[in-house]
């Protein structure tokens, strides 16, 4: 059988895997920057273990497999610069590092936490002598091993008896509220895990890395995407690890820190409680926050945060809490300093990149900031977005004393916005990103960057009218301006809020399942998602809309939000 991969011609020959062809192929070099770790065929993530062609396929005379008749024999080989390639590789270092732990420390509890910047932290319970030295040598070990990393079908009944055996009772749990009578584990020895997604074809790969002490656990540092060759730097991020942390301490206070606790309080009616805790929860935080722009004598407040993370209602919410306060709150937008279409430069393939920070009229934004707190009146822009121009004439602005400007806007932290000779005093910067503090199990943590893509798919649906396969085709365009303009900055902010909820999950489920599922294997975004099915396929939909207050972020996507209606 004639393949194409990354635009050569191979012949498969029956039982040989992707991995030995790219190798026979001479792609395979050692060097993380330029070796495979994944393909993509048909639209799907394929492990590199993937045998394109077997020995049946001719003995019953099939032409070939499923996605390699979908693909026309296409192949093309993903590295650690692809996302995709990237998920591999975490997955795979995820594999190894639980597998250390259990060498190491068998009875020890090691928990998923969250992802700082290029590395993401883990946590240790029950390993007293816990060493990161220790751990580190273990997992060169296992790499220097460079086994196999083959997934072996399982039921799920045995899965789950094998869970519970290891007292794993969180995946045994997780497994219990699986629909699908079989499982896929990869195994060494006596462990077994399962990380949702393909892994790279064998613990060789984990190339490029750094295991840094951190407080009752490790950080696991990333290759650099620019050279992965090279360790990513590390930078400390104490500001989001903090209210990361105060995450997870309020799903262990509530009881709810598994997508099976989650489950539980839905077949019992207690998330309904969850619901109103929660919603109290962001209440008194934006009060607090109203608090400290008061004290502070604050005239501005910077409002930032990524797609979908919330920023329009959470600007609104913080206004009411400042007019609590006795203030005056202003909204205003940075949409509205968008250059005109026209005026903007395409980039070398004629695109062109909105979520550029040189799409905003930069300059504009800090003369009229300025004149704003020295009290004058100033003459503000309005973006049309259908013709795409700036408009003038509809409003004018002069601050009083009691005045407090909100500016909400994806670049809001970006420190070109602010004029150098600007009194530091009087500007509040404010980070938004829900932080999701609700793990899979243990070793599976549910990624900020899935519940804003929820989130978004949702509401493009719901108040947009746009469909599943747009939403997720301008995603990966939208991660890339995040990870250049966004991040960077949240830990420059004053304030970084949590705007996640532990209940969203089971209601956005009830608003998105039957779009995914209407997903056919033909269309580009069949294995995103296929990503964002299997997590939802463990998660209980709740029918408590009439539970989420109208003020509540959630609103913001599956609609019924205080904030976006028109005054009668």
């Amino acid at each position: 059988m004639k393949l194409t991969i990354d635009n050569r011609t191979i012949t498969a020959t029956p039982g040989v895997t992707l991995y030995e062809l790219v190798k026979e192929m001479g792609l395979v070099t050692g060097k993380l920057s330029s070796d495979p770790i994944a393909a993509k065929i048909a639209g799907r993530v394929f492990t590199l273990n993937y045998v394109p062609l077997r020995q049946k396929d001719i003995t019953e005379r099939e032409s070939m497999r499923k996605a390699m008749a979908a693909s026309g024999g296409v192949v093309r080989l993903l590295r650690y610069r692809d996302h995709a390639g990237r998920e591999c590789y975490v997955r795979t270092a995820q594999f190894v590092l639980f597998l250390a732990i259990r060498r190491l420390w068998p009875t020890a509890r090691a928990k998923m936490n969250c992802t700082i910047g290029s590395g993401m932290y883990i946590k240790i319970v029950g390993a007293p002598d816990f060493s990161v030295d220790a751990l580190k040598r273990e997992v060169d070990a296992i790499v220097k091993e460079d086994f196999l990393l083959h997934r072996r079908r399982i039921t799920t009944e045995d899965a789950i008896a094998y869970y519970e055996s290891h007292h794993e009772t969180d995946k045994a749990r997780l497994l219990s509220y699986r629909t699908h009578p079989d499982f896929d584990i990869y195994e060494n020895g006596d462990f077994a895990d399962y990380f949702y997604g393909e892994l790279a074809p064998s613990t060789g790969f984990l190339k490029s890395f750094a295991i840094r002490s951190a407080l009752e656990g490790f950080i696991f540092v990333f290759p650099d995407i620019k050279n992965p060759d090279t360790v990513a730097r590390y930078r400390e991020m104490p500001n989001f690890f903090n209210v990361y942390t105060e995450g997870k301490r309020w799903g262990e206070l509530m009881h709810c820190e598994t997508v099976a606790d989650l489950n539980e309080l839905t077949a019992n009616g207690g998330i309904r409680e969850l619901i109103r805790v929660n919603e109290a929860l962001h209440e008194k935080r934006f009060a607090e926050i109203s608090d400290m722009i008061t004290r502070r004598g604050a005239k501005a407040v910077m409002l930032a945060g990524p797609s979908s993370s919330g920023k329009t209602t959470s600007a609104n919410r913080l206004a009411t809490q400042l007019r609590v306060q006795g203030k005056t709150p202003i909204l205003m937008s940075l949409d509205d300093y968008y250059i005109d279409r026209d005026k903007i430069a395409p980039a070398p393939d004629g695109t062109i990149d909105l979520e550029h920070i040189n799409t905003i009229d930069t300059e504009l934004f800090g003369k009229q900031l300025r004149a704003l707190l020295k009290g004058e009146a100033v003459e503000l822009p309005t973006f049309n977005f259908k013709t795409g121009k700036r408009e003038w004439g509809r409003h004018t602005l002069k601050l009083k004393d009691d005045s407090v400007i909100i500016v909400e806007g994806l670049h809001g932290l970006n420190p070109v916005l602010l004029p150098e000779d600007l009194d530091p005093s009087l500007i509040f910067r404010v980070y938004v990103s829900p932080l999701l503090p609700l793990n899979l199990d243990d070793h599976n943590r549910i990624a900020t960057g899935y519940l804003r893509l929820l989130r978004r798919t949702v509401r493009d649906f719901e108040t947009r009218g746009a469909s599943v396969q747009k939403t997720l085709s301008m995603w990966e365009s939208v991660r890339r301006g995040e990870e250049k303009w966004i991040f960077p900055f949240q830990e420059n902010a004053d304030v970084i809020f949590n705007s996640s909820t532990l209940y969203e999950l089971a209601v956005l489920k009830k608003h998105i399942f039957p779009l995914l599922t209407a997903i056919e294997p033909s269309d580009d975004c069949y294995d995103q998602v296929r990503g964002m099915v299997k997590i939802l396929h463990y998660i209980r939909e709740a029918d408590v809309d009439n539970e989420i207050p109208p003020t509540s972020i959630v609103r913001e996507f599956i609609g019924g939000n205080a904030f976006y209606r028109k005054n009668d």
